[in-house]
């Protein structure tokens, strides 16, 4: 017999941690190679952990709530033999996250950035190793001192979700301040500016308190399910990393819902689903990347890295989440061809089906706040992503036309929130204005769905 472990999983290209949402098996569980081992989330995707070896689960090394690095062992296995090799592994399952060093920077020596050894309480608790990209470069950034901090990972690590914590709660432990681990025992704060919470020592961030929140009689505690969770941390690292910047046009799309609706009803019997506003929307948005490179970008630290192709992410809601799929190449696509992967990947989505790949390597996103009758809103960026369009809902209204006549159009807001750092006011403008003025053009006359 010999014994084999099961590491985190990397499930995304910028991935450094997962979240062990639900077991799938317990210890004297006999499981096939390939058998789904636990559900996991992480900032981008909900996904199973499946068993690279076929044996006898031995033992679970991480509760349910609880947050890992990639690389990081999470259950072992009893093999018959000597086990397998993992050939499905990726070279970062193999290595632990915490070896690797932070994007846009050097790699450091030691916690402290001198040479030697640092013998701070924090840096032991690591287990000798470094902190991971995430830990330390959201630490540089905002002047932390991790010396000070208490980990509530396994082990006493430091996790990124401390790190927020901390900087929700502005308690933010500089170089030279009392540790954050150390309970202040001077003086009470002021009843009306409570004391901020301080990372448990526990990895289930969700059940420390928010500062003064209260339950009174009647109130329903609702868990923080792990795909909240990682909606909730990856929204705060966008409004907390990335200076949000607003831009709106109106559009009158009256030519576009006169050729669409001539065409939906032989179209849905032809093809079998429905041929979407949304659909040529995406389309123009895409048209308009080719064209303004720029927009189709991302902050990197150090540098901005265009990208080369086009993918659009769409935000796709159940009742409880937010799941953002990726239509890939979007400017090669037909508007029929972008219908149809909306429509299949809001299936996944709705039922459960949604693969980790699927959620990858989105470039820029267009959310449909439109279908919820909304008229204007200002969308948070889908981090490492430098921009998110808002298409709203198209509603009539008198619009005063060339020679002052007044005609009752379509029309329809585009909300563009943008990361200050990568775009300026002129780029996203010309931008917007060139989706608006594809848009307006769109006639039976000159544009095909095939």
């Amino acid at each position: 017999m010999a014994t084999e472990q099961i590491k985190m999983p990397q499930l995304g290209e910028s991935v450094t941690e997962g979240t062990i949402e639900r077991w799938l098996v317990k210890p004297g569980d006999t499981v096939e190679k390939y058998d789904a081992l636990a559900e996991v989330n992480t900032d981008k995707v909900t996904a199973e952990i499946p068993s690279s070896f076929s044996g006898t689960i031995k033992e679970l090394l991480a509760g349910e709530g609880e947050t890992l690095e990639v690389g990081a062992p999470v259950c072992t296995i009893e093999t018959e033999g000597g086990g397998e090799a993992e050939p499905e592994a990726s070279p970062a399952a193999d290595e632990p996250a915490n070896e690797m060093p932070a994007a846009g920077s050097d790699k450091p020596e030691n916690l402290s950035g001198t040479k030697g050894t640092n013998s701070s309480p924090a840096s032991q608790k690591q287990a000798g190793g470094r902190y991971s990209p995430a830990v330390l470069r959201l630490s540089q950034e905002n002047g932390i001192d991790l010396s000070q901090v208490e980990g509530s990972g396994k082990g006493g690590r430091i996790t990124r979700k401390d790190l927020l914590s901390l900087i929700e709660s502005g308690n933010i432990p500089k170089e030279g301040s009392r540790p954050a681990a150390e309970p202040a025992k001077e003086a009470a704060p002021a009843p009306s500016q409570p004391a901020a919470s301080q990372p448990a020592a526990s990895s289930k961030p969700a059940e420390r308190p928010a500062a003064g929140v209260e339950t009174a009689a009647g109130d329903i505690e609702i868990p923080v399910t792990g795909v909240r969770r990682a909606i909730a941390n990856n929204m705060l690292r966008s409004k907390h990393e990335a200076p949000h910047a607003w831009t709106m046009v109106e559009v009158d799309v009256t030519n576009l819902v006169s050729y669409r609706d001539s065409l939906k009803a032989d179209f849905k019997k032809k093809e079998g689903f429905n041929l979407t506003y949304f659909a040529f929307f995406v389309k123009a948005v895409a048209q308009a990347l080719k064209e303004f490179p720029m927009m189709n970008s991302m902050w990197a630290g150090d540098k901005i890295i265009q990208k080369k192709a086009i993918n659009i992410s769409i935000a796709v809601a159940t009742e409880d989440a937010l799941f953002v799929p990726v239509i890939k190449d979007a400017d090669e696509k037909t508007v029929k061809g972008i219908a149809r992967e909306v429509n299949e990947l809001a299936a996944k989505v709705r039922s459960g089906k949604l693969k980790s790949d699927e959620m990858q390597g989105g470039t820029f996103t267009v959310n449909n706040t439109g279908s919820f009758g909304s008229v204007q809103s200002m969308g948070i960026i889908n981090y490492p992503q430098a921009a998110i369009l808002q298409v709203e809902s198209i509603v009539k209204r008198p619009v005063v036309m060339d020679g002052g006549m007044i005609a009752v159009r379509d029309m329809v807001n585009l909300c563009l929130s943008l990361d200050h750092r990568v775009l300026d006011g002129l780029v996203a403008g010309n931008f917007l204005a060139r989706v608006k003025e594809i848009l307006e053009n769109i006639t039976a006359e000159n544009t095909s769905v095939y």
